[in-house]
């Protein structure tokens, strides 16, 4: 954060509780993939249903710290190359010790990390938009690309041709194969328009305008987590899944 701003201590903590519930929800997968028990497929995908409204608020956080920061397009950089080190971790080493289905090609770091880059070339600009309209169209382009994926924009009202979903490449984008996978998955579109949301709506953050409470300290273990969520975020899988290697071998 910017030296001469207050500590908002309330979006740590926020952050905080978003990586946690991400973890929680992983979690299950892992005792899906590495014990084999169906239930943990089941509990993972029941919570599918909810888990948006965290990624949402993580983007969101991560958007508004955006505006705070002395270098967006580095920390940019930073949390890109960690989702390479993911990629490295999931597609290439955890095949080689019988793991497979697990793969991470463009998951919530490299969307974070390209989403901070294009913030930080573009702050010049989004600091001359006034935040409430900035804020209210990146809203609204979110919602209109949300389905992308899908082949449509709109809501499904224009459909995009399947050309455009011929290469993996594209992935980045939005725009894939019906036969890429990737464990977890977050594009750059409709996301950037979710973490642009939240770059307008740090203007207040950055002239200090938000509420007292945001700027006290409620939970230590939550603020400690949030600041530190993208180490946190690196070691969960890995520690995950050696507890649940480790259980397996004992179960067995």
């Amino acid at each position: 954060m910017l030296a001469d701003k207050k500590r908002i201590h309330m979006l740590d903590e926020i952050r905080g509780f978003a990586i946690i519930c991400m973890i929680f929800h992983h979690a299950f997968l892992d005792i899906g993939d590495v014990l084999g028990f169906e239930w943990g497929y089941q509990v993972f995908d029941d919570l599918c249903k909810v888990q948006p409204i965290f990624w949402a608020i993580f983007i969101i956080i991560s958007g508004m710290c955006s505006r705070l920061s002395r270098n967006t397009l580095k920390r940019g950089v930073v949390v890109l190359v960690c989702g390479g080190i993911i990629t490295l971790f999931t597609a290439v080493l955890m095949p080689l010790f019988g793991f497979v289905g697990a793969e991470i090609y463009f998951g919530i770091l490299h969307c974070l990390g390209a989403c901070m880059i294009i913030a930080g070339i573009l702050m010049p600009l989004i600091k001359k938009i006034d935040y409430r309209i900035g804020a209210s169209v990146s809203a609204v382009l979110f919602l209109m690309f949300y389905d992308i994926e899908r082949r449509s924009l709109c809501f499904g009202m224009i459909s995009l041709p399947d050309s455009w979903y011929q290469y993996d490449f594209l992935a980045p984008l939005g725009l894939h194969s019906s036969s890429f996978f990737s464990a977890d998955y977050f594009s750059i579109l409709p996301w950037i328009f979710m973490f642009l949301c939240g770059a307008f709506i740090g203007k207040l953050a950055a002239d200090e305008g938000l509420p007292g409470i945001m700027y006290k300290k409620h939970s230590k273990f939550l603020s400690f987590i949030g600041k530190n969520s993208l180490w946190v975020y690196l070691a969960h899988q890995p520690v995950l899944y050696a507890l649940l290697f480790v259980t397996a071998v004992i179960m067995h």
